[in-house]
């Protein structure tokens, strides 16, 4: 019975919580209560731990109430019928979107579209370069590690471009954006 509790409990917690988490904070103190699964104070310790975990609250939340109820397996049901209501919501969708691309229309907008957004990326892109490394208000002055940072990124990059085929993937770039700022920045 307890399985079926977490299961119906929490997926009306994914089905009803609008807002991000702190909008299902109060379902999810309603269901837990009602269920008598954690006192209130029990509650706020948990939100507390779930909000400095990765992931979501909701999710974490879930997996804890499951796990002090029921084990492993009331962990998973819980965490399952959480984000069960999310998981339906975009496969409908992505069925939905996936018709509608095929649509001449939709394609003719997607199409007119596409050079806005590279504008907005590229003009984001300048904005934070200017920002980052010219510092552009009265008496202006240069942010050298910045300048140095981005040149070697951007020899990085597309000197990757000329040596593989497919250029670099991009997790490597971060990974190696993060190594150059510990160089550049660390000394």
């Amino acid at each position: 019975m307890i399985y079926l509790n977490l299961f119906l409990g929490f997926l009306k917690v994914g089905c009803f919580a609008f807002g991000g988490a702190y909008g299902a904070i109060p379902l999810i103190r309603d269901v837990v209560l009602y269920y008598g699964w954690l006192s209130d104070e029990m509650l706020t310790y948990m939100i507390a731990v779930s909000e400095s975990t990765p992931g979501p609250i909701m999710v974490n939340l879930a997996t804890y109430v499951g796990s002090s109820q029921a084990g492993l397996l009331g962990a998973a049901i819980a965490t399952f019928a959480v984000v069960l209501p999310s998981f339906v919501i975009i496969l409908l969708t992505m069925v939905l979107l996936n018709s509608a691309l095929k649509n001449k229309h939709v394609q003719v907008i997607l199409r007119g579209l596409k050079p806005c957004i590279i504008g907005i990326i590229l003009a984001t892109g300048c904005f934070m370069l200017t920002n980052n490394c010219f510092f552009l208000g009265p008496g202006g002055s240069l942010n050298v590690r910045a300048l140095i940072t981005t040149v070697a990124l951007g020899i990085v990059y597309f000197g990757s471009r000329k040596v593989l085929k497919n250029g670099m993937l991009p997790i490597m770039l971060i990974i190696i954006s993060a190594c150059l700022g510990i160089a550049v920045y660390g000394i």
